[in-house]
């Protein structure tokens, strides 16, 4: 069976070429005689299984080939044995000295030969000419070759992670520096490309941890580009940080919206003269006794300006104000000389409370948000 292929114009991730390049070890097991023929209908359907969890065609030469470069799965593996085999044992060495003793101890009977070494570093060299000429492709395999060589250099690793993030794979790029900077922390380079892998990522903090760390490393205060790195991720923390801090500041400000999202009503009922618990004594300004609102606290109270500003942008808006009954019957009145009705009876109605909400722009969620 084949799996269906990914669409022409979008580009693999990192999860998807691993994908395929477990796909090729599978397939390749086969044919070099790891596995037995009696096993090929398991590994077919592993293999249609893989490609249709991660949208790839294991059975495209090109994109298998694109995905896996010079070096399959199992030679990475390989890759990775030798490294495990560089790291000391003694129980002694603390976890963020064990990478860096991993390097110095290549030399062991364990390591790279001198051959390996000479040619490890020819193969840097031809990728940083790669780089030059910005064939990053190019670049990442001839580091990934010398890696084969000389496994745990910080320096390749450092090298191969500024390829990938030239190429725009900042996932790959992340883990080349981190491994880095876990084998040499004093390499500062690979500080300065984990800071800008992390950054790319959407990581800023992280970022500015990486670049802290390489100028620490550096000394003398660091380098004008470490510097310049860690304040460019800094100022991204800090307008994160506001970005955060301000639904919650708008909240605050619209304190007039109480824990279910309306406006303080009975503020409200208050500034039109009326209701409320001491209503009922008499008050001149009462509304139910037909008083006048205190038309001055109205015009200078936020919550009504916020209510203007909805009503004069929204005639719909308008419309239903004049279609709902109870704030027609209170216009008459008005208009008759009659006076105000009962405001507190009068934000006691749903219909009003739901009318308020819209005048206020769901004020309610910005009282909430306060909290």
């Amino acid at each position: 069976m084949k799996a269906n292929p990914p669409p022409p114009s979008k580009q693999t991730t990192t999860k998807q070429r691993l994908a395929l390049a477990i796909c090729d070890f599978l397939n390749t097991s086969l044919t070099d005689g790891t596995l037995q023929a009696d096993d090929k209908d398991n590994i077919d359907i592993a293999v249609n299984c893989i490609g249709e969890a991660f949208g790839v065609d294991p059975s495209d030469k090109a994109a298998v080939a694109e995905a896996i470069g010079s070096q399959n799965l199992l030679q990475i593996y390989s890759v990775y044995e030798k490294l495990k085999q560089t790291k000391p044992t003694a129980a002694s060495s603390s976890s963020s000295a064990a990478p860096a003793a991993a390097s110095s101890s290549s030399s062991s009977s364990n390591g790279p030969t001198e051959e390996d070494k000479k040619q490890a570093e020819s193969l840097k060299s031809k990728g940083n000419a790669a780089m030059a000429q910005k064939d990053y492709p190019t670049a990442i395999d001839f580091y990934t070759q010398a890696l084969t060589l000389n496994p745990g250099n910080a320096v390749y690793l450092s090298n191969r992670a500024a390829a990938h993030s030239a190429a725009r794979d900042h996932e790959s790029a992340r883990a080349d520096a981190e491994a880095a900077v876990a084998i040499d922390p004093k390499y500062t380079k690979a500080w300065s490309r984990l800071g800008l892998a992390r950054f790319a990522l959407g990581d800023a903090k992280g970022a500015m941890e990486a670049y802290q760390k390489g100028i620490e490393y550096e000394g003398n205060g660091g380098s004008e580009a470490m510097k310049k790195g860690f304040e460019t991720a800094k100022r991204r923390v800090e307008e994160l940080e506001a970005q955060n801090d301000a639904p919650a500041a708008r909240g605050g400000a619209g304190g007039a919206g109480g824990a279910g999202g309306l406006p303080d009503l009975s503020s409200l009922a208050s500034m039109f003269g009326g209701g409320g618990a001491g209503a009922g004594a008499g008050a001149g300004a009462g509304a139910g006794s037909g008083g006048m609102p205190d038309f001055g606290s109205i015009m200078n109270n936020p919550m009504f300006a916020q209510m203007a500003q909805n009503l004069m942008s929204n005639p719909d808006m308008m419309s239903n104000l004049m279609s709902n009954p109870r704030l027609r019957e209170m216009a008459n009145q008005f208009q008759g000389g009659g006076g105000l009705p009962d405001m507190s009876s009068l934000m006691n109605d749903p219909n009003i409370a739901d009318l308020a909400r819209s005048f206020m722009g769901g004020g309610g969620a910005g009282g909430a948000g306060g909290r």
